[in-house]
């Protein structure tokens, strides 16, 4: 079986897997849906492995697979590019998106869209794999918008709650917002560089570096800048950057392993792997660099705080995911673009895994997601609790463990950077560390250890309002349960590279030649990257210095600032809270982002609307248009009714009239 077949493998296995779960799901038994989908899914993952070796051994692809269209001298082609970034992604994708489709059959064992769920999740692996393989632009538009249609249709997945119906539109409309954006650049690409194929226009690329562009007035922008912002744009709604962020935390409504699979590892580095791909393009405009960075510096921080004071244990991890996502744009914005993919890569396994946990710990406490009510867990469910605490660990960036050589790795190229902006990243990277550790810790200890706050329904939101509708919470008296194999082994198979890929990596992806040719950097331009480099000395040096550095002291901070809370003294969090209303009713409505949106866009909107709808349809084209025009012919007909009486004589009067008006018109023009 030669490559290229085994490239078509990859993606196509799981959509085969989906067609079969999907098309027959109301006919075939469970077991056919979940063998069919796990099957497709694992043999991708096995071609990808196998793929990734190749690419190892020297042998990287670049070519069409499909012509879609042709139209004058452009072509729209189905095309893979397979280098070390595509294969890294690959195995991202395939190795998490297995680890959910096992835990899926622990996890949706009682749900009635058991088969449908199983389609949707194999469609969106199918999406995500034509997404990061794409040799062109046109094809990484189809993966985008297929990731962000199986989004919508799995965050809307129990489509009887009101909750989830307004987060699955809402993920809808923020991902088209950015979409507009990113297909703005698409075109501008398109049209400045007659080609969509990644090789060409990045080839093309320097020749442009200069380039301007009317956009409005006779005001030249530079084109580079305006491409490169608009590609980002696109980034911003994917990867849920300040502020089309909002989708985010409410797409918690979805059921958990999608938070796993789409929120945390595959869907929302899309925007991260989309700017890497096209480094060529952003190196060409400190502008767009500038903005990249300070994007992601405001939403490391700011998305931080939020996680603070959540109560729900998905969200939480939300947050955490929107601050993470945060630190890979800063990395991003400081040139540093192999570290932003080092740690996309790093935080899918960790973030799954946390998602997975806080997954398997409402199992547990039977669909109560309210982290007020566990405490304890540690001895019912003691793999749950040692998986958690290895993804917190790693989140917080514990020497040694995979957060932290990528996390480390971001916030010191931030720091060697120069770009506007970078010194305001520098410190909100910074600061994210000790809100990073507190917000962890704080939900660490308050769901696994201290007093059990369970099967008592003491504070009125005991139970969870958005459990689905056969049970809420547990009875009182009722003990929660460490959860069966298929849930708890992907727990224990995403803690092990949680733990060791960031030692294992570090070396041959920042410091080795792992992305050469693939990612280009400007080092003459943007050296911060170059600069980090001189100054690492092997993974272990780097694990050993960590003891001296601020990050480890944040981290450490936050911590125990969070244990002395939360463990010793729960009153004092409750003080703040009380002494700091303002500040605490600024968070608890997630700085009035929701609010502003509903209210001025989503008003504005309506407001239009309803003015087109009442001056327009009703008024110009029902009114004038449609009923005018009946009403002009009613009155033509009225007074020709008149002369309809049915006499001789009147008809002969109004031919001689007619004759008459005739030979006057007739005479006049002559």
């Amino acid at each position: 079986m030669d490559m290229k077949s085994l490239y078509l493998l990859v993606p196509l296995a799981p959509l085969v897997g989906a067609i079969i779960a999907g098309l027959f799901c109301r006919i075939i038994p469970r077991w056919v849906a979940h063998t069919a989908t796990i099957a497709g899914v694992g043999i991708a993952f096995a071609a990808s492995v196998v793929i990734f070796m190749d690419v190892m051994a020297g042998n990287t692809f670049n070519g069409t697979v499909y012509t879609w269209l042709t139209s004058g001298t452009y072509t729209f082609e189905v095309g893979f590019l397979i280098d070390t970034l595509t294969a890294t992604m690959m195995l991202v994708v395939t190795s998490v998106s297995l680890m959910v489709h096992i835990y899926t059959i622990g996890y949706m064992q009682d749900d009635p869209g058991y088969n449908r769920f199983f389609s949707y999740i194999s469609l969106f692996t199918f999406s995500m794999l034509m997404l990061v393989m794409a040799n062109n632009f046109m094809q990484l538009f189809f993966g985008w918008e297929a990731v962000g249609l199986v989004s919508y249709l799995l965050i809307g997945f129990w489509y009887t709650r009101p909750t989830a119906i307004f987060a699955n539109m809402k993920a809808f409309l923020v991902n088209r917002v950015g979409d507009f954006g990113f297909i703005l650049g698409i075109g501008l690409v398109l049209a400045h560089f007659g080609s969509l194929d990644y090789a060409t226009v990045f080839q093309k690329a320097p020749e442009f570096a200069n380039a301007t562009i009317n956009i409005w007035g006779d005001q030249q922008w530079s084109l580079m800048t305006v491409t490169c912002i608009c590609l980002f744009i696109g980034a911003m709604g994917k990867s849920a950057q300040v502020p089309l962020h909002v989708w985010l935390p409410d797409s918690m409504e979805g059921p958990t392993p999608i938070s796993a699979l789409i929120h945390a590892a595959t869907m929302v580095t899309a925007g991260i792997f989309m700017v890497a791909r096209t480094s060529p393009l952003f190196e060409l405009s400190t502008t767009a660099l500038s903005f990249v960075i300070v994007i992601g510096a405001i939403t490391a921080l700011f998305m931080g705080f939020l996680g603070i004071i959540q109560n729900d244990i998905k969200r939480v991890v939300a947050y955490s995911t929107l601050s993470q996502l945060g630190y890979m744009t800063v990395a991003l914005g400081a040139s540093a673009y192999s570290v932003a993919i080092f740690h996309l890569m790093t935080h899918a396994f960790f973030k799954a895994l946390l998602f997975l946990a806080a997954g398997s710990v409402i199992i547990g406490m039977h669909h109560d997601q309210d982290i007020r009510n566990m405490g304890g867990l540690r001895k019912y469910m003691p793999i749950t609790w040692i998986t958690s605490l290895i993804g917190s660990l790693a989140l917080i960036g514990t020497p040694f463990l995979s957060g932290f050589y990528s996390k480390d790795s971001i916030i010191e190229a931030v720091k060697f950077s120069d770009i506007p902006g970078a010194g305001f990243a520098y410190f909100a990277v910074l600061a994210g560390v000790f809100v990073t550790a507190f917000y962890s810790f704080r939900m660490y200890f308050l769901v696994f250890h201290g007093e059990e706050r369970f099967g008592k329904d003491d504070h009125g939101h005991g139970h969870d309002d958005h459990g689905d509708d056969h049970h809420h919470g547990l009875a009182p008296g009722q003990k929660p349960h460490e959860t069966p194999w298929v849930v708890t082994l992907p727990l224990v198979l995403l803690a092990i590279p949680s733990v060791i890929i960031g030692y294992i990596g570090i070396g041959p992806m920042l410091a080795g030649d792992y992305f050469k040719g693939v990612i280009h950097v400007d080092e003459a331009a943007h050296p911060a990257f170059s600069h980090f480099i001189e100054h690492f000395h092997g993974a272990a040096a780097m694990g050993l210095h960590a003891f001296s550095t601020p990050p480890f002291y944040l981290a450490l901070a936050g911590v125990l600032l969070s244990w002395f809370f939360y463990m010793k003294r729960p009153d004092i969090p409750a003080a703040i809270q009380r002494r700091f209303a303002g500040i605490n009713t600024l968070l608890e409505n997630k700085y009035y982002f929701d609010k502003i949106n509903e209210f001025v866009f989503a008003g504005g909107a309506r407001v239009l609307g309803k003015a087109l709808w009442r001056g327009g349809d009703v008024g110009l084209i029902d009114g004038l248009i449609v009923n005018g025009s009946a009403k002009l012919v009613g009155w033509v007909s009225t007074i020709s009714r008149l002369f309809q009486t049915g006499f001789v004589y009147h008809y002969a009067f109004s031919m001689i009239i007619g004759l008459l008006v005739l030979m006057t018109l007739w005479i006049n023009r002559a």
